[in-house]
């Protein structure tokens, strides 16, 4: 009898990941609903490559990951978006790629899903305030997608947006911040490889409260710039705002970079929880990744630069 390894089922020849987590989820008393919105169900991402950029970290479990969220837009507690985020309509979708670019171009999400192949990647994550997972998204690097555009010479930073609408986000009035949401990278790290775009996770499409239905994972940096439902991408000559910056700029620096000897000011950054454990672990330079990273910042004062 022949019998395939693991790495040689591809997902497409596994038990859908929504039935097992429905029969899982009844033996413990949890609603399957609660964890895959039922817009999401169904949307599996067939035959993902396994990337060698993965860490060899255990991810968390898929309820930490789709519980415990922040997306200020459904609301400001943890808790909330995986409520208020559910009839989150993400069809249709379409991403813009603009600005200092020679060729524009609007790209649906069925042009997304076949721009190139589906990998899964395993990346550990921090949040500024203190907190860690680790998480299989599936997507491919964004230089795949910027390419398609061909960036100019005047391209020196990538300014990119979220969706916003009050009718679907009516928590977002109490938000505290300015909406719609925006973040910011350096060109040369929204092409580095490590820099997902990112259209699903556990083997299936996002959940509405992760970011439905592509969003941007920035692994070496704080969580907050890994920007969820974005629409617009625009390429520019000078540094472009980010939220958190804008709020309060004493507290969140455009970069960003996981760096335990840099503290928030208002708490230590020196080591982490990571989420639905006990123990406390440090906080790694570049959150693990500076072996591909740290280049990037040669010769910059990264207290200041924070």
């Amino acid at each position: 009898m022949l019998i395939a390894k693991p790495h040689e089922i591809p997902y497409s020849g596994v038990t859908p990941k929504r039935l097992y987590l429905s029969r899982r989820a009844l033996l413990v008393g949890f609603p399957a609903a609660f964890l895959l919105p039922r817009a999401q169900a169904g949307a599996r991402l067939e035959d993902l490559v396994k990337s060698p950029l993965s860490t060899g970290e255990k991810p968390n479990s898929i309820r930490d990951v789709t519980t415990y969220n922040n997306f200020y837009e459904f609301g400001t507690s943890k808790e909330q978006p995986a409520q208020l985020a559910k009839n989150f309509k993400t069809s249709p979708w379409v991403v813009s790629v603009e600005g200092e670019v020679s060729k524009p171009r609007r790209f649906s999400l069925e042009e997304i899903l076949k721009l190139a192949p589906l990998e899964e990647r395993i990346y550990r994550h921090r949040c500024v305030e203190g907190w860690s997972i680790v998480v299989p998204w599936a997507g491919y690097s964004l230089s795949e997608l910027l390419k398609r555009a061909e960036p100019t010479s005047k391209a020196r930073f990538v300014a990119i947006e979220s969706f916003y609408d009050l009718k679907q986000m009516p928590e977002a009035r109490h938000a505290g911040i300015e909406l719609p949401y925006v973040e910011g990278l350096r060109l040369d790290e929204a092409m580095h490889p490590l820099a997902l775009l990112c259209v699903g996770m556990y083997g299936e499409s996002l959940p509405p409260q992760d970011g439905a239905p592509v969003r941007l994972v920035v692994p070496w940096k704080y969580g907050f710039k890994s920007i969820k439902s974005l629409v617009k991408i625009r390429l520019v000559s000078s540094q472009p705002p980010s939220t958190w910056n804008i709020t309060n700029p004493h507290e969140y620096g455009f970069y960003s970079n996981v760096n335990p000897q840099v503290d928030h000011p208002r708490w230590s950054q020196a080591s982490e929880n990571r989420l639905g454990g006990f123990r406390r672990r440090k906080t790694l330079m570049f959150n693990g990744y500076g072996d591909q990273v740290a280049q990037m910042y040669a010769g910059m004062d990264l207290r200041k630069n924070f």
